[in-house]
């Protein structure tokens, strides 16, 4: 007799059907969707209160005739800007920043050369990192009363030179070129700090285990600079050269102090502070700030055309 043993299939228990995910509530939704903005309140009323209704009163003084002073103005519509266009003597003193321009040149050039050689492992470096950057830490008046008696007959440059065996009798600010160079020169040594610290940063962001690779391969530190560095900080040598070129247009601190545009040193920005308080024509001037104000847009525009942003990437 033989037994069989039949297996019997249990019904199979199918699972608790899944509760879906229920919504948050509305209140909640809308608080998230709000937060963020609650953050951004202050910041932007402070910009635009402080940032762009100004330029928005700008704007609409410059079609006006307004003095500053008087409670009535008219509108003059584009006399102001016909003005400054056809007046040689209001537009040329943008000739002066040209001296500007060359030391920005410069400038670029030697925190570049500085952040390189200090983004290496030598000796004293954090002592002329802080040298370099000292000097963009003080007061911009500070500075121009500085050099105001480094720059003066007998000053401190004329009793250098005299250690040397070079008595000099030239007056530094008493020429237009002079004075010119010697404002730039100051300007130089004043914003290098900044620059370099860019430079730097952007340096020490480069991975090093390229610069092990380039040692290993027997590069040497121009090569290091060349197909390393130089590729790897692109983007902030344009930002450098856009705040260069803009600076050297809107140049007011340096020489609003030492020479106050006198011997051929006044600015645009110089000459629409001039406009605005000393003549009384602030339509004029606002007109002025616009005009500059578009000149370096265009500037920046036409700049990040010809060199634009790239992605970088060294490996």
């Amino acid at each position: 007799m033989t037994h069989t043993t039949q297996k019997v299939a249990r019904p199979t228990t199918s699972a608790p059907p899944a509760r879906g995910r229920s919504r948050p509530p509305r209140k909640v939704l809308l608080g998230r969707r709000l937060t963020p903005w609650l953050f951004l309140a202050a910041p932007l009323a402070l910009l635009i209160t402080f940032t762009y209704a100004p330029v928005a009163n700008m704007i609409a003084y410059s079609f006006t005739d307004w003095d500053g002073v008087s409670p009535e103005l008219h509108y003059t519509g584009t006399e102001n800007y016909v003005d400054i266009f056809t007046r040689k003597e209001l537009f040329q003193v943008f000739l002066v920043s040209g001296y500007y321009l060359a030391a920005s040149a410069v400038q670029i050039a030697l925190a570049l050369y500085f952040a390189t050689v200090l983004s290496f492992n030598i000796r004293f470096r954090n002592l002329f990192k802080g040298v370099l950057f000292f000097p963009y830490l003080i007061n911009g008046v500070a500075i121009g009363m500085v050099f105001l008696y480094f720059f003066q007959d007998g000053g401190t440059l004329d009793s250098v030179l005299g250690l040397f065996g070079h008595e000099s009798d030239r007056a530094w600010l008493g020429t237009s070129t002079s004075a010119n160079v010697s404002l730039a020169g100051v300007s130089v040594w004043r914003y290098l700090g900044l620059n370099f610290v860019l430079f730097l940063g952007a340096i020490q962001s480069i991975p090093g285990d390229l610069y092990e690779a380039a040692d290993l391969d027997g590069a040497n530190r121009w090569q290091q600079f060349r197909y390393i560095i130089a590729p790897g900080i692109r983007p902030v040598i344009g930002l450098t050269v856009i705040l260069s070129i803009s600076g050297s247009l809107a140049v007011f601190e340096i020489p609003y102090i030492m020479t106050g545009g006198a011997t051929g040193t006044e600015t645009f920005v110089i000459q629409t502070v001039k406009l605005a308080f000393q003549f009384n024509k602030t339509g004029l001037a606002s007109a002025a700030a616009v005009v500059l104000l578009l000149i370096i847009l265009v500037v920046t525009w036409v700049q990040r055309r010809l060199v634009p942003d790239e992605k970088v990437d060294l490996v």
